[in-house]
């Protein structure tokens, strides 16, 4: 598996839970290897009896057993994950550093400051410390049907603003990834260019740039990417970047 942290979400709420899955999601994010869901201390403890976690996002008050309880149980173990509360109450804060707690985050939690709390796990733990510092954040998490997949970006040939979500192409599949076309092309600048307004496709994906005749011999141009048979317009507005990114430029 590829490097990145590995994260257990912990909190009795599914939606304080799918809160943390969005912002963990969001380009710029630190890259995942590995991430799992738990609504209890003791579904907690089964899946740390099955998989090594580098981080766990944790709740306090929890029904069957406190997030509190759990941290003091996982300093006893000699490869512990860090732990990153993640509450509605700000009075364990005390209690939290004394079970070596990395941060300390209340809700509803603010996407920078998980973000902090993310770079400084990295920090304490290495992990995914061997990715090259351009592709430290080389992953789209998507969300469906109850499950959450990685997509390396090393896979994703282009990306489409539909209203309010991105579709994601590979060679294989499409997923729909709620996520700023805008966004996604601020953070990786070197990877993606914008060849029309709501498209972005990944610079070695591209093979061809196609003239043709629209409809009333207006003039239009296509992009031909490896691997599939769908041609993408390419905009006048882009048409000198996109040739030029093609021909090596």
């Amino acid at each position: 598996m590829s490097a990145g942290l590995k994260v257990l979400l912990v909190d009795d709420e599914p939606l304080a839970r799918s809160r943390l899955l969005s912002l963990l999601s969001e380009p710029g994010m630190p890259a995942m290897a590995l991430l799992d869901e738990a609504a209890s201390a003791s579904q907690a403890l089964a899946l740390l009896a099955q998989q090594a976690f580098d981080l766990i996002l944790l709740d306090i008050h929890m029904p069957g057993g406190d997030g509190m309880r759990l941290a003091h149980s996982l300093r006893q173990r000699t490869s512990a994950p860090a732990v990153v509360f993640v509450t509605a109450h700000d009075e364990h804060a005390l209690q939290a550093f004394e079970v070596q707690a990395v941060d300390y985050l209340t809700k509803p939690v603010r996407r920078q400051r998980l973000q902090q709390a993310l770079e400084k796990v990295l920090r304490i733990t290495g992990a995914g410390q061997d990715l090259p510092p351009e592709l430290g954040s080389a992953y789209l998490i998507i969300h469906a049907h109850g499950r959450s997949e990685r997509v390396a970006l090393s896979e994703v040939l282009y990306l489409k603003a539909e209203l309010k979500y991105l579709t994601v192409r590979t060679a294989s599949a499409s997923h729909i990834l709620a996520a700023s076309l805008s966004e996604i092309e601020a953070h990786y600048p070197n990877y993606f260019i914008r060849i029309h307004r709501n498209t972005l496709v990944a610079r070695s994906a591209m093979r061809a740039l196609e003239h043709h005749h629209a409809a009333g011999d207006i003039e239009g141009w296509t992009l031909r990417l490896e691997g599939l048979q769908e041609l993408l317009p390419v905009s006048r507005r882009q048409l000198a970047a996109v040739r030029s990114a093609l021909l090596g430029g």
